[in-house]
């Protein structure tokens, strides 16, 4: 004989109770599947201060260390995750690939980075300031500052003003080398 499934209350509330924690533990799932892809991991390699990054450059200039310079520089990555979802050149009406904006400006910062350290590579330069003279953008969660001017003393005590990297990138008051294009 067929008898139909019946529940008991204390059957219903577990029922219920159950559903509840499942229903709530997809949607934290979720929410953290969503934050996880929409956040990107931090810049690496940043400095806690804008001099605190010059204090690097300058000290890998004076040892004329180029892997040093690259390595507080933004990544292919990080340029991708941070800075080109928000060109114009990104959106979909454009058809610019990533690629070949990323290499444009990679071989650009590094014909710089040479002229920068057949300059001033080996020289014993101390930050005295550094200052911003152009505008500056935000690109969502980071933004950049144009046109860095570095204040140094040079060995002799005499005080320069010198472009020795071109922008700035700052996420959450930490900062690194945008590029070393310095366009004068």
């Amino acid at each position: 004989m067929f008898r139909p499934f019946r529940l008991n209350k204390r059957g219903v509330r577990a029922a219920g109770i159950s559903f509840l924690f499942v229903l709530a533990t997809v949607a934290v799932l979720l929410m953290a599947r969503d934050l996880d892809q929409a956040t990107p991991p931090a810049l690496s390699g940043t400095y806690e201060s804008v001099d605190a990054l010059a204090d690097e450059v300058l000290r890998a200039i004076g040892a004329s260390d180029a892997e040093a310079l690259v390595r507080v520089a933004l990544t292919a990555d990080e340029f991708r995750d941070y800075v080109w979802p928000y060109l114009p050149a990104a959106g979909s009406d454009r058809n610019v690939p990533f690629d070949f904006v990323w290499q444009r400006l990679r071989r650009n910062s590094d014909g710089y980075l040479r002229q920068t350290l057949a300059q001033y590579g080996g020289l014993d330069l101390t930050l005295v300031g550094v200052e911003f003279a152009g505008d500056a953008s935000d690109y969502g969660p980071v933004r950049v500052y144009r046109e860095t001017w570095l204040r140094v003393l040079d060995g002799d005590g005499v005080e320069l003003t010198v472009r020795l990297f071109g922008s700035t990138i700052e996420q959450n008051g930490r900062y690194k080398v945008f590029s070393y294009v310095v366009d004068d």
